[in-house]
């Protein structure tokens, strides 16, 4: 159900995680506008030393399918998670009833891969850096679409190798993220995240705020 907007505060605040998806193709001038705002990023020296990799062929797919499934099997005791019953209508439950219908119906959907070349005189991490704005114009266009999108772990875990080989991803290029897209099956919402008084320190660190267990209690109360 599209929900097209120009307003940059509402496409900020609403540009939720989307794991459930129509059947419908995502048309190449609705992805391409993605793609060309992800090349409006800023960039180390404008370097652009990115490829973004539309993967929405039958072979791509397929490997997409099997990194979800690898991805999954990580996924689950780290986050405890299971499939819900039936009858489970909790927060919690249609959480996991939508992780768990991305990852079953992967090699379904559109989804990006981005890549970075490797340099010798900056760590991956820094490297990562012109990269990410990248991945982030990419989502938040796709949102201003009306399309959902959502960031994913499948190009890491053992999902790496995969992608590689059907890709044809030389060695100096790191895979840096991966993007699925499509049409939401249900609306946007508004985001839900801890309050800048949570997150902000002015000037010296608060050990109090910083505690991790305070920041995973805050994070179990969910949200995408």
């Amino acid at each position: 159900m599209p929900e097209p907007t120009s307003d940059v505060w509402e496409v900020l605040s609403t540009a939720r995680s989307i794991r459930r998806y129509t059947d419908d193709p995502v048309d190449d001038e609705t992805l391409n506008r993605c793609l060309e705002a992800a090349t409006w990023a800023p960039n180390g020296a404008n370097g652009q030393l990115w490829r973004f990799i539309v993967l929405d062929a039958p072979e791509q797919r397929a490997a997409v399918a099997e990194c979800a499934k690898i991805a999954l099997q990580t996924i689950e005791p780290v986050y405890g998670m299971t499939r819900p019953a039936a009858d489970d209508q909790s927060r919690s439950a249609r959480n996991n009833r939508a992780t768990y219908e991305l990852h079953d119906r992967a090699g379904e959907r559109t989804s990006v891969l981005f890549t970075a070349f490797k340099t010798e005189f900056a760590s991956e991490y820094l490297q990562a850096g012109s990269l990410y704005p990248a991945m982030q114009n990419f989502y938040l266009a796709a949102r201003a679409q009306g399309l959902g999108a959502c960031f994913t772990g499948w190009a890491a875990y053992g999902g790496e190798s995969i992608l590689r080989e059907s890709v044809g991803i030389p060695d100096e290029w790191f895979l840096a993220g991966h993007i699925v897209v499509g049409w939401p099956r249900g609306h946007h919402g508004p985001v839900r995240r801890r309050p800048i008084s949570d997150v902000v320190f002015r000037n010296r660190w608060d050990p109090e705020r910083a505690d991790i267990l305070y920041g995973r209690g805050a994070r179990s109360r969910g949200g995408s």
